[in-house]
C-alpha cells in the first residue's frame, strides 16, 4: 500500500478519535494531521535503495524531516525557556536545511540524532524516544522492527509520554491507532500486498 493511502487511513482514525471524545473543532484537526504523520511512521524504515520498489519516496521521506524540523522549530518557540528554546529553534532550523540536501541514506539517521538532541536539551522524553526509534528505523531492513509488535510497543511510549506532555485528550489513541492501522494496510491477506509484515520478530521471521 502506498504512502498517500496509508496517510489517508491514519487521518481518518484521528477523525474518529476527536468525533468520539468530542473534541473542539481546532483539536480535531490536529488529531487528523497526527493521525496521517502517525500512519507514515512505520515507513520511517526505507532503505534508499529501494526507492522504486518501496511505499514512500525520498521526496516525502525529505518532506517528513523537514515537517518535523518545522514542529519542532514551532514547540521550541512556544514551549521552551531560556538557552533550551534557542537551541531547540536552531535543531530544528538545521533540520530542515540538511534534510534538503543530504542524500536519503544519510537523512533519517541525522535527522533521529537531531531530534535525540532536540529531546535532550528540551528534556522531553517523547522526542529522546522519536530520536532513538528514527535512529533504528534508519538501520533496519523494511518492514522488519517498525512493523512488528516491538514498533508497536515503542511507539505506545512515545505516544503516551506525547500526550502527557501536551495535556491533550486523544493523542495517545490517535498516534497508536494511525501506526497500528498502517500495518493492518500491509498484511498480506490484503490483494493489494504482494509482501506481508513480520509481526512476531525477533521469535518468528514469518510473514504475515
Amino acid at each position: 500500500m502506498n504512502g498517500t493511502a496509508h496517510a489517508a487511513i491514519g487521518a481518518a482514525t484521528g477523525f474518529v478519535v476527536a468525533n468520539t471524545i468530542h473534541t473542539s473543532p481546532s483539536t480535531t484537526l490536529f488529531l487528523i494531521g497526527l493521525g496521517g504523520v502517525s500512519g507514515l511512521v512505520p515507513d520511517l524504515d526505507i532503505d534508499g535503495k529501494l526507492r522504486e520498489k518501496i511505499t514512500l519516496s525520498h521526496h516525502v521521506i525529505q518532506l517528513v524531516a523537514q515537517l518535523i524540523g518545522i514542529l519542532m522549530v514551532i514547540y521550541s518557540f512556544f514551549e521552551g525557556t531560556g538557552r533550551e528554546k534557542w537551541l531547540g529553534i536552531g535543531i530544528g532550523l538545521v533540520m530542515m536545511v540538511v534534510s534538503a540536501k543530504i542524500k536519503q541514506k544519510h537523512m533519517l539517521t541525522l535527522t533521529g540524532i537531531g531530534v535525540l538532541a532536540g529531546g535532550f536539551s528540551l528534556q522531553e522524553m517523547w522526542l529522546i524516544l522519536l530520536g532513538i526509534y528514527m535512529i533504528i528505523a534508519s538501520l533496519v531492513p523494511h518492514r522488519s522492527y517498525t512493523h512488528s509488535i516491538l514498533g508497536v510497543i515503542f511507539f505506545w511510549v512515545i505516544a503516551s509520554k506525547l500526550e502527557a506532555s501536551l495535556g491533550m485528550d486523544g493523542v495517545f489513541y490517535t498516534c497508536i491507532l494511525g501506526y497500528i492501522s498502517h500495518l493492518i494496510a500491509d498484511l498480506k491477506i490484503l490483494p493489494c500486498n504482494k509482501r506481508g509484515i513480520k509481526l512476531f520478530l525477533p521469535l518468528s521471521s514469518i510473514e504475515l
